[in-house]
């Protein structure tokens, strides 16, 4: 198939004269106003290989077809030569601004413009493979980062499980702790702007709340599985499980990253309060880093409505009433805010009803 040309002019001097240029090489198409150049673009649309373009013409004039092309995507797709008797500086600017690749002025020299209309094709044509190449370079990309993800997640999931394996529950608190810190920081990126929460620090620092208790690997089973409550002794070696998941995390550490650091931090501070009544560094207010809140409310939530060895289950409605008359501890006004418009979210993860996809904007 022929490459497509086409020739806009008022003056059928003009466009004979361009005809006769190209004509056996190229098919041909013509217009004699913008109008219907624009017609042609419609029908054809990035089926044309070049258009040559009047500037001045009647119902449209040259600069209306260009500010149509600009609005549809076009002006990078298809090189437009722009034809003109006018050789002021401003008509030329305002012509490249609105996306005219080259300009020609009247009369022409039929040589230079074969050579000027070829060379400008064939750099548009090598632009576009590159685009394409960048393209395709581009989804293999995302497509390899997605399958990391994905294997990645398998493995934090796994080695968060090794402790509720330990604790016989269920296997599911990590998944969900993944889950409800998707949920907080979500509404937070969307309702407290000043955290500079990203997509991509919700997504690592959610994943990294797999690994918040961690630590409680090196826990006797002792006091990890004692049926009752824990006296004070237990209770401030447990407490330790932050500390001691921040050194096995230390002990894997291959340089500094961004995930590494989601990972520390909510491991050691996922139990601290934001009156400073935490532990294990007593860290108060905003000193917690919010996907430490996040993933600290998330844990306190899931095991109100979780069965333990030394406790049943509550209600959905009873951990909430808990945590938000502040019984298990003090959370910011911020996080509690996100909390009470994420309530329904956690609620169905609970109760199974649908699976977390990340995205709060499809339930707001």
């Amino acid at each position: 198939m022929k490459e497509r040309i086409l020739i806009v002019d008022d003056a059928e001097i003009n466009r004979e004269m361009l005809k006769d240029i190209f004509e056996g090489e190229y098919e041909i198409l013509e217009a004699s106003d913008g109008a219907q150049a624009i017609d042609k673009i419609k029908e054809f649309s990035r089926g044309l290989s070049l258009i040559f373009l009047d500037r001045i013409m009647p119902v449209k004039s040259g600069l209306d077809v260009l500010k149509y092309m600009d609005r549809q995507g076009l002006s990078d797709k298809i090189p437009v030569i722009m034809i003109t008797g006018d050789d002021s500086a401003e008509s030329d600017v305002r012509a490249y601004d609105l996306g005219a690749a080259d300009i020609i002025y009247k009369p022409f020299e039929p040589a230079v413009i074969k050579k000027r209309a070829e060379n400008l094709m064939a750099l548009f044509e090598k632009r576009e493979k590159i685009e394409e190449e960048l393209a395709q370079r581009t989804r293999a990309l995302a497509e390899n980062r997605r399958q990391m993800m994905k294997n990645n997640e398998f493995l934090l999931n796994a080695l968060g499980s090794v402790v509720e394996f330990r604790s016989a529950e269920s296997g599911e608190h990590s998944k969900r702790i993944i889950a409800f810190t998707k949920i907080l920081l979500d509404y937070a990126r969307v309702n407290y702007p000043e955290y500079n929460l990203t997509r991509n620090q919700i997504e690592f620092a959610s994943a990294a709340a797999a690994l918040h208790d961690v630590g409680k690997i090196a826990i006797a089973d002792s006091i990890l599985k004692k049926p009752g409550k824990l006296d004070a002794e237990e209770f401030e070696e447990m407490k330790k499980h932050t500390v001691y998941g921040c050194e096995i995390l230390e002990r894997f550490k291959q340089g500094e990253s961004d995930f590494y650091k989601y990972c520390y931090e909510i491991c050691r501070w996922h139990h601290e309060k934001y009156d400073g009544g935490g532990y294990p560094d007593g860290l108060k207010g905003e000193e917690i880093p919010v996907w430490a809140q996040a993933a600290g409310l998330a844990d306190c939530f899931d095991a109100l409505v979780s069965e333990r060895v030394y406790k049943d289950a509550y209600a959905v409605d009873d951990a909430y009433n808990m945590i938000m008359n502040g019984e298990c501890g003090e959370f910011s006004e911020k996080m509690l805010d996100c909390f009470t418009n994420s309530i329904q979210e956690f609620t169905d993860l609970v109760n199974k009803k649908y699976e977390y996809e990340g995205d709060i904007n499809n339930n707001l």
